[in-house]
């Protein structure tokens, strides 16, 4: 009888997911029910996960590996003639048209994506596989549909997620603030 009382042991993967920031509320029960709703990938090294402009429709947190996010940046002729030039110098810092520039590498424990759960906007980069790497992803129609079954469970999660963007916003407020300083 005493056996009952023992707490369950849980999986690993269900512990790895219970340090991640976005899962770190749940109960060992609530993270069980996010479980069987997330899927795994295994992607190659430099195969792409996706590509900037594709609409955006799930989540990756990142099993193990590395990913690469980077970013195709287009040179915006109509900015540039605001700022007074007619085409883009060789000096000037803004990259030109078909310049790719690294944003991240990302390891194990981190995710990605993330804007994916709340709407089908294109994506704002390019992920790639840095290396041999597993992914677990958890697509935006899992994600509603979690809101319609266990809406605890989701605002739980949604909470951590705007906690995550707002962090990754004050950190970019940050970065271009002190750019803007060193000019």
């Amino acid at each position: 009888m005493v056996s009952l009382f023992r707490p369950r042991k849980t999986s690993p993967r269900l512990e790895r997911l219970h340090q991640l920031s976005l899962f770190v509320n749940l109960t060992p029960a609530e993270l069980q029910i996010v479980d069987g709703l997330l899927h795994e990938r295994n992607f190659l090294e430099g195969e792409v996960i996706f590509d900037e402009g594709e609409e955006g429709q799930a989540i990756y947190i990142i099993a193990s590996g590395e990913v690469l996010i980077s970013r195709h940046e287009h040179w915006d002729a109509a900015r540039a003639a605001q700022d007074g030039e007619n085409q883009p110098a060789l000096s000037h810092p803004r990259r030109r048209q078909g310049d790719t520039g690294r944003v991240a590498q990302l390891g194990a424990g981190t995710f990605f994506g993330e804007l994916a759960l709340l709407d089908d906007s294109p994506r704002s980069a390019q992920a790639r596989a840095a290396s041999p790497c597993q992914l677990i992803v958890f697509f935006r129609d899992d994600f509603v549909g979690l809101l319609d079954t266990h809406a605890h469970i989701a605002s739980k999660i949604s909470r951590q997620l705007a906690r995550h963007l707002g962090a990754r916003m004050r950190d970019m407020a940050l970065a271009v603030g002190a750019y803007h300083h060193l000019l």
